[in-house]
């Protein structure tokens, strides 16, 4: 591994948020107690996406019960669970006039269900206000937590998102609280009870991986029925986290990209600022539109 931070080439900068309407969902969300992973994760697309009102919503609280050498969220003791939060994500979503919301969420392993049950009820209370609003969930593993995965599919999201985040050799050094074929069990369980939602994964390069590793998660993924993959470029959150192995220069996640296509996702979207939720409603449109010229085939 390096010990050096290396320096940020220029395909990976992007411009500091200052817009009008970036304050105006800024405003939004603490008028609405809201967490977002956007900040909690320092997104490097949170100006642009914040512009155009795009917020993914964070739910069961800011603190994790898990510690991934990845990801810039607090890790410790758990919020208590807010039982109005999901009414309050269903009218923010309305008040936005979003067209697709994102919904995500800390680990939970102090939950009986993992906060399951949180999930179904928040996509409950944005159908109820924004009926005409896709939905796309982005869960946690819910390792060990038996049916909770049932709890959210019922609840019918419009895409079931859960990320592999890496490649499996990598797991006990950047994910050491979650097992890569759990993660993958889960996303071929969604297409069993519901074949009908989309899925949806997505990994980070740049930790330390092989090509070679990256095409077998691809392989791996369309074994499990996955629609859409996401691969995106990590970057070092604090000195304190995992460090970046390397900037993958954009022609090879060009490359990616094409590999993927091959082998026959619906939609794949590889870039060095690609992120799980990036572009999220202007990709499910074309997601749709994949499997509506598929079936017309």
């Amino acid at each position: 591994m390096l010990t050096e931070k290396l320096k940020k080439p220029d395909w990976i900068r992007v411009k500091a948020p200052v817009s009008k309407e970036y304050q105006e969902t800024v405003e939004l969300m603490r008028r609405q107690k809201l967490n977002t992973v956007c900040e909690e994760a320092a997104c490097p697309n949170i100006g642009e996406c914040w512009a155009k009102k795009h917020a993914t919503v964070m739910i069961l609280g800011s603190v994790c019960t898990r510690s991934c050498r990845f990801c810039n969220i607090a890790t410790g003791r758990p919020d208590l669970l807010d039982p109005h939060e999901p009414e309050r994500v269903g009218e923010a979503v309305a008040e936005m006039g979003l067209h697709h919301v994102v919904v995500t969420s800390v680990d939970r392993d102090d939950l009986d269900d993992g906060g399951a049950t949180h999930f179904a009820q928040t996509i409950q209370a944005i159908r109820k206000n924004a009926p005409n609003t896709t939905i796309e969930v982005l869960t946690p593993d819910f390792l060990r937590k038996d049916g909770a995965i049932q709890i959210v599919v019922e609840a019918r999201p419009d895409v079931y998102n859960h990320n592999l985040e890496t490649v499996p050799r990598l797991y006990s050094e950047v994910r050491p609280g979650a097992r890569y074929f759990n993660s993958l069990n889960l996303l071929n369980t969604v297409k069993e009870l519901d074949p009908s939602i989309f899925t949806k994964s997505g990994i980070m390069v740049g930790l330390g991986e092989s090509k070679t590793e990256v095409y077998q998660v691809m392989d791996d993924l369309r074994s499990a029925s996955v629609d859409f993959m996401t691969i995106g470029q990590y970057l070092q959150p604090t000195p304190k986290h995992h460090i970046v192995d390397r900037f993958v220069h954009p022609d090879e996640f060009a490359d990616y990209a094409r590999m993927a296509r091959g082998k026959g996702f619906l939609m794949v979207s590889a870039s060095p600022l690609t992120r799980s939720s990036y572009h999220a409603g202007e990709d499910f449109r074309q997601l749709r539109a994949a499997r509506e010229a598929q079936l017309a085939k």
